[in-house]
């Protein structure tokens, strides 16, 4: 398996004037359904790596991407709407090019590949939100200040990345290699052995924000592409019986096929977590007509 240092050359791609995306591709010639593979809030492409990985030993094609202010990709300071995020995606894939990829997106990401799906649907053969997809923030907040008292980052700016290196690997002992290097390259690395979020907190409080006016009730309707659900229970009962309630009413609403595949026990980034049995899910459904 390989997996790509983070102070290799990255390859990059233009998808508006002065905005650079790194991409991690995998399998270009490869002949099975291509994948684009999108990570969620103040994450990276790097935490797709085991299971694009899997997805390439399956047969399939894939683009990682970090979406604009995350990672090694261009950070300006404007653009950080839905609306932009999703045309930088679409240009992503005329430039690739990827024919008709299934658009994957974990968390934020999952909003933000119905939110491609909605608005690109001959772009794209199929959406799949990884414990995301349905997060809307209206429902459990009424206002913007209650969004950003209660989910503002911690500052993480001077930690030792040996003291977060071992925070990642006592929180997440089950995770594989490639879940910790993926999570640790969140980060810059600094030269005097600190870390710094890629993702600045001004950058992070923006996409919040858009989060928190995005109405994903509304834009599931509209959807013309098959979806899958892919949600992660935590053990948390309240949390895991919200997401119960919240994609029966996204089913319910929708007028395209849908799967619904929960992992159980699974961390919210299940994608890190257990790559070969995403990857074989994916797989599957692209073999079995859901995604064709």
């Amino acid at each position: 398996m390989s997996h790509i240092p983070d102070d290799e050359p990255i390859d990059t791609v233009e998808v508006a004037p002065g905005v650079e995306l790194r991409v991690i591709r995998r399998g270009g010639d490869l002949p099975g359904a291509p994948f684009l593979l999108v990570h969620g809030l103040a994450s990276n492409a790097r935490l797709w790596d085991g299971c694009a990985d899997a997805l390439a030993a399956l047969g399939h094609p894939s683009v990682a991407v970090d979406l604009r202010g995350h990672g090694r990709s261009s950070k300006p300071d404007a653009g950080y709407d839905f609306a932009t995020i999703t045309a930088d995606l679409a240009a992503l894939i005329a430039a690739e090019p990827l024919d008709r990829p299934v658009i994957v997106g974990q968390s934020w990401g999952g909003n933000v590949v119905v939110e491609l799906g909605v608005s690109h649907p001959g772009l794209v053969r199929g959406v799949v939100a990884v414990d995301g997809g349905t997060i809307e923030l209206q429902d459990r907040f009424d206002t913007w200040d209650e969004v950003e008292a209660a989910l503002r980052p911690p500052s993480l700016i001077g930690t030792a990345s040996s003291r977060m290196l071992a925070m990642m690997r006592a929180g997440h002992p089950d995770w594989p290699h490639s879940g910790i290097a993926g999570a640790m390259a969140n980060f810059e690395h600094l030269p005097d052995g600190t870390i710094r979020p890629w993702l600045t907190l001004d950058r992070h409080l923006m996409i919040l924000r858009a989060l928190w006016l995005h109405r994903p009730s509304e834009r599931l309707r509209q959807l013309e592409v098959p979806l899958m659900f892919v949600p992660a229970d935590s053990g948390a009962a309240a949390w895991t019986h919200d997401k119960e309630a919240s994609i029966e009413r996204a089913a319910a609403s929708l007028h395209v096929p849908y799967r619904t595949e929960w992992f159980r026990p699974a961390d919210h980034d299940l994608h890190a977590q257990f790559p070969d049995r995403l990857a074989a899910l994916l797989h599957g459904a692209t073999t079995d007509g859901f995604f064709v």
